[in-house]
């Protein structure tokens, strides 16, 4: 741990030493430091973009691999950031909105988008003064900057990051010519298998450090056009940047859920063997690489171009080899790539990158809140002392509950704070992590229902604790009115698990509403039935009027837990501009709908 500590202090003081010791490092320096912002605005004004076109696109764009291919591709090339795609695609997978099989596409379509970048620093960057069309970008982009207009801010930011980008591009090639002059690093090039070997590894440490596959392609381009770096050095470390993004991805992975996860991997596994084939045929791959520029009309000399195209190739050779083996790819994550067991439960949806967008950060809680229910719609089966595979099922619950023969011992507390409350706090957390972020109004109304749905279903497990209680006293009295009344307590909830087990599944919200209102209308119903014929029974002297008291409580916390359950699944299955919601009854109408016979 300390030596983490002590790590970014070291880099920070060899940094300095670096820019104090030499001028020409400095320019260097300072031209990736530029690159690298002028990549982050960039980032920030598509991102001002994410709050629906991209995510509808997306969606539409994947439901083939050539549609994922070639949406990585083009939308890397327009944003010449694969990170941005790459976040907003592990956000997707996550969320479940995407398949995986359509993720590792967009990923693999993102590797051949990068490699125009390359061709716009080699043809473009490295041949014009680029420096002078920076100037006015910046300019332009600061006065939109300052505007209210989020599509403006957002302009501003796509502006600066441009001016930006040129201005490292050119700042990196004015410090290598100098460097040059006082400095040659050619003289360590490596030739044959030893070198490409170790200088696909200095392209990976490189991107490593710099988290960005980008930036290194411009030190490799930028050096190559002064002769710092040999032709054939700089091809090897065009395929270390390659696999440099890779290992990035993994470790934003890891803070990732387990689709996050599983596509990180597949990145990996991907770039790997996409390196290992163009280091084994780095030579036919040059020879191929010289008979295209020939036909293109690039010329033999021109090694820029040449570098563009490399990377290129070899990028599109490991999409070729890899595209028939992506559902294959799938199986095998799914299958071997598990969510490890934790002590207490743990959020399957709710991570960093889902942040990202408003509509991926609502549909992560939204799935978080239907794992919430999950979990309590099994605690709360367990506390009726009946199986999960029981409600689910055909079989008719009075048969169930009338033949139980024991009371399911259960610590309800222990589950509650180890399947409840803890995925509760983090869904509270993670909403309220999401409100200091720039939200639309229909994410924030749609976190308030989430919130309420994820606090309702804590009350239902709440109520069920109290109820369990009297439950093993009384669910199997040898007195037959008592069992009775017990009986059909249980009864109720698990019919109503069940209906709203169905429910949740619909996709008809006019049906849904429709049948939360009934499903309302009943539960009043059985609790005035209830208490009706506890007042007989207490007529009757059937029952003492103490265990009456303590029935009336347990039907109380019946009745407490269905509207809670009910409200929670209205809550879920209902959105915040949902027309149904209009055919809701409230609270005054279903009352009165009790009040009427059947």
């Amino acid at each position: 741990m300390i030596y983490k500590k002590l790590l970014l202090p070291a880099i920070l003081l060899v940094l300095a030493w670096a820019l104090w010791a030499s001028a020409d490092f400095m320019e260097i320096a300072a031209g990736v430091a530029l690159f690298m912002f002028g990549m982050f605005c960039l980032e920030e004004g598509f991102k001002a973009f994410t709050g629906g076109t991209l995510e509808a696109i997306l969606r539409r764009s994947t439901d083939r691999l050539w549609k994922s291919l070639a949406f990585g591709g083009i939308s890397t090339t327009l944003m010449q950031s694969s990170t941005l795609v790459s976040l907003v695609t592990i956000s997707f997978v996550s969320a479940e909105m995407i398949t995986l099989a359509a993720g590792i596409g967009i990923i693999m379509g993102a590797n051949i988008g990068t490699t125009t970048g390359a061709w716009l620093i080699a043809g473009l960057g490295l041949r014009i003064n680029i420096a002078a069309y920076a100037m006015p970008m910046l300019v332009f982009g600061v006065v939109l900057l300052m505007q209210k207009s989020k599509g403006l801010k957002a302009g501003g930011y796509l502006l600066l990051g441009a001016g930006f980008l040129f201005f490292g591009i050119h700042y990196m090639k004015e410090g290598f010519e100098a460097f040059q002059g006082s400095f040659d690093l050619s003289v360590y090039a490596l030739s044959g298998l030893w070198g490409v070997l170790v200088f696909t590894l200095i392209g990976m440490l490189i991107t490593v450090v710099m988290q960005s596959s980008h930036a290194t392609l411009l030190i490799i381009i930028t050096a190559l056009s002064t002769g710092q770096v040999s032709y054939e050095n700089a091809l090897a470390l065009a395929i270390g940047a390659n696999l440099g993004s890779a290992i990035t991805t993994a470790l934003g992975g890891l803070a990732a859920n387990l689709g996050g996860r599983r596509l990180a991997i597949a990145h990996v596994v991907f770039n790997v063997i996409t390196a290992a084939v163009a280091v084994t045929f780095i030579l036919p791959i040059g020879t191929l690489v010289d008979v295209i520029a020939s036909w293109i009309g690039i010329g033999a000399e021109d090694y820029l171009l040449k570098l563009a195209l490399f990377h290129t190739l070899f990028n599109m050779l490991g999409v070729v080899l890899l595209a028939p083996f992506v559902k294959p790819l799938e199986s095998l994550l799914q299958r071997y790539v598990q969510q490890k067991k934790q002590a207490s439960e743990q959020p399957l949806y709710l991570y960093p990158e889902a942040l990202e967008t408003n509509q991926t950060a609502v549909t992560a809680v939204r799935k978080e809140v239907e794992h919430l229910f999950e979990n309590a719609y099994g605690l709360l089966a367990h506390g009726l002392s009946l199986k999960r595979q029981t409600i689910d099922s055909e079989e008719p619950l009075s048969e169930a509950v009338k033949y139980t023969r024991r009371i399911f011992p259960i610590d309800v507390e222990d589950l509650y704070e180890e399947k409840i409350k803890s995925l509760h706090s983090e869904i509270v957390a993670f909403i309220g992590e999401a409100q200091t972020r720039e939200l639309n109004q229909a994410a924030t109304e749609e976190f308030y229902r989430l919130r309420q749905a994820s606090r309702d279903i804590v009350e239902a497990v709440k109520g069920m604790k109290h109820l369990h209680s009297n439950l093993e006293k009384h669910g199997l009295s040898s007195n037959p009115a008592i069992r009775e009344r017990y009986d059909a307590i249980r009864l109720q909830l698990a019919k109503l698990l069940r209906e709203l087990r169905q429910l949740l599944s619909n996709q008809d919200r006019e049906f849904i509403s429709l049948s939360l209102d009934a499903l309302k209308i009943s539960v009043e119903k059985s609790s005035r039935q209830l208490i009706d014929e506890l007042d007989e029974m207490i007529r009757h002297r059937r029952i003492v009027a103490s265990i009456a008291t303590s029935i009336m409580n347990d039907e109380n916390y019946a009745t407490e837990i269905a509207k809670n359950l009910i409200d929670a699944i209205q809550f879920l299955t209902s959105s915040s501009v949902d027309s149904s919601e209009q055919l809701a009854l409230d609270d005054k109408e279903i009352s009165a709908l009790a009040q009427k016979p059947d």
